[in-house]
């Protein structure tokens, strides 16, 4: 791809996840109801006289998405009507916003690097983000000419975010929008799950020969993009298809392309419409409407943490490596139990009789990372088991990784606990007297086991004397296995490297 550059922008609609429509007070199933037409009523199905009536926390969560993306909110907008004509759209136009959308002028910065590596910050232009209503949904049945329509979807609220011609490539297109997602998601603003629908992303791709204006080449946009999987493997194909048309001197159509996700490739749909084909005018029903400084504010005040700054706080509060902050911001459950466990840990080392620097509170966190990422994310999976129904409590959890750290028990016998603990929700100081598990550090007691592995091992007792290390842990592992996995591993290094000097 020497010989051409990518230009790539995104649109991005989503699902508000409001209690009603966005012009009516029909519930807002965001499409999902198993019964077709449902939730409808004359406004919705665009019957004459009906009349629309803005949704106030629709519009609300269009401002704190924009207020999290750092855009300017117009003083003042309104409704446009956007005229064209479709089955599922029942009043024959739709009720959107055109040349005074709510945001403007914002940007999403995000790290294109994977887990492990250094940063590489991105950052993308967003252009606007305006509010409209959703259209209804046409449905196929098998073996059938029939189309049949589900209104239950038309007016849901829909709020689009366009951005500018800053993606360079698949990879980038995809982890901005996983990560657009997951502040939605922060913001509470919707669940934007793309295969339910409720997050559809489209990609206006075009080339541009090394050494021209950026945005010489012709747009395609690209539709039916149904998973971020689908993004980008859709614009690697499409960029691709057209830079191979540009080495046969073919001029590439300005148009709208499905994506085809069974057979790999793209197909044309229709010639791409411009602004003027809608024939846009002010919606005539709908007054227009001011943003005052103190309600821009207050909305403000009320954004959550961000995943941007949480992140950045794991790494400083608690010293986590960047692979592990992003998996507990990725799963904000997961982060909050985390947290919780962290405020039971601060307690404990607070307590009197504890002395605990930076550097050791540090490692004590990021032990309990390392057991949630590892062990408990697994029995999750495993088990098929929501975080809201985990029996493990943060205070228990807290008190398993107290008891690993003081070197009570080992590792294994760690797991096993914490096994337990899933099934069940026991406390992990129960479990451990219950099964007997509680490790022997009593170096008397060890002192006599370990003299009797070295009389019975003599050949790798000489092996480590003369200098091969890896001899240490087969005479470890035969003392663990007399103490039946019992013993401190620290203890039993210390009394064999005395006694083999």
């Amino acid at each position: 791809m020497n010989k051409y550059n990518i230009t790539i922008g995104m649109e991005v609609h989503v699902e508000l996840n409001t209690a009603s429509k966005m012009f009516c007070g029909c519930k807002n199933g965001m499409g999902l109801e198993k019964e077709p037409n449902k939730n409808i009523c004359p406004v919705c199905t665009g019957q004459p006289g009906a009349l629309p009536v803005p949704n106030k926390q629709a519009i609300e969560f269009v401002v704190k998405a924009g207020l999290a993306l750092n855009c300017h909110i117009a003083e003042e907008s309104k409704f446009d009507r956007k005229n064209y004509f479709y089955p599922d759209l029942p009043k024959g136009y739709q009720i959107s916003q055109h040349d005074q959308p709510i945001c403007q002028n914002g940007f999403l910065e995000f790290d294109l690097k994977d887990k492990g590596k250094q940063p590489e910050m991105k950052k993308v232009r967003i252009h606007r983000i305006h509010l409209e209503e959703d259209t209804g949904k046409l449905i196929h049945p098998k073996g059938s000419n029939e189309t049949l329509v589900d209104f239950n979807r038309a007016c849901v609220p829909l709020m689009e975010l366009v951005t500018e011609a800053d993606i360079k490539s698949a990879a980038e297109a995809k982890k901005f929008c996983e990560e657009l997602q997951l502040l939605f998601r922060y913001i509470g603003i919707s669940p934007a799950d793309m295969e339910k629908g409720q997050m559809r992303c489209e990609a206006n791709v075009s080339l541009y020969e090394t050494g021209k204006d950026p945005l010489s080449g012709t747009k395609v946009e690209l539709k039916n993009l149904n998973s971020f999987k689908a993004v980008e493997r859709g614009i690697e194909y499409e960029t691709k298809r057209q830079a191979e048309m540009l080495d046969r001197g073919e001029k590439i159509a300005q148009e709208t392309r499905g994506w085809d996700e069974s057979k790999g490739k793209t197909f044309l749909q229709r010639e791409k419409e411009e602004a003027h084909d809608y024939r846009y005018f002010p919606e005539p029903d709908i007054l227009p409407f001011k943003f005052e400084n103190t309600y821009i504010e207050r909305l403000r005040e009320k954004l959550p943490e961000l995943p941007s700054e949480k992140r950045k706080r794991f790494a400083d509060q608690f010293g986590l490596k960047r692979e592990n902050a992003d998996v507990l911001v990725a799963n904000k459950k997961i982060g909050d139990f985390f947290e919780n466990v962290s405020s039971e840990l601060e307690n404990w080392m607070s307590e009197e009789g504890h002395e605990f620097n930076d550097e050791g509170k540090k490692k004590l966190y990021r032990l309990a990372v390392n057991y949630i990422i590892t062990e408990l994310t697994r029995m999750l999976s495993e088990n098929n088991v929501l975080m809201k129904d985990l029996k493990i409590t943060p205070e228990n959890f807290a008190e398993l990784i107290k008891i690993v750290y003081e070197g009570e028990i080992n590792s294994s016998a760690a797991q096993t606990v914490l096994s337990e603990m899933f099934v069940s929700g026991a406390d992990p100081s129960h479990v451990i007297e219950e099964k007997n598990l509680g490790q022997t550090s009593d170096e008397g007691e060890l002192d006599s086991i370990v003299n009797t592995v070295l009389s019975n091992n003599p050949g790798p007792a000489e092996d480590f004397k003369n200098g091969k290390e890896n001899a240490m842990k087969f005479l470890m592992g035969q003392v663990m296995s007399e103490t039946k996995g019992k013993a401190n591993p620290q203890i039993i290094r210390k009394l064999l490297r005395k006694k083999l000097k």
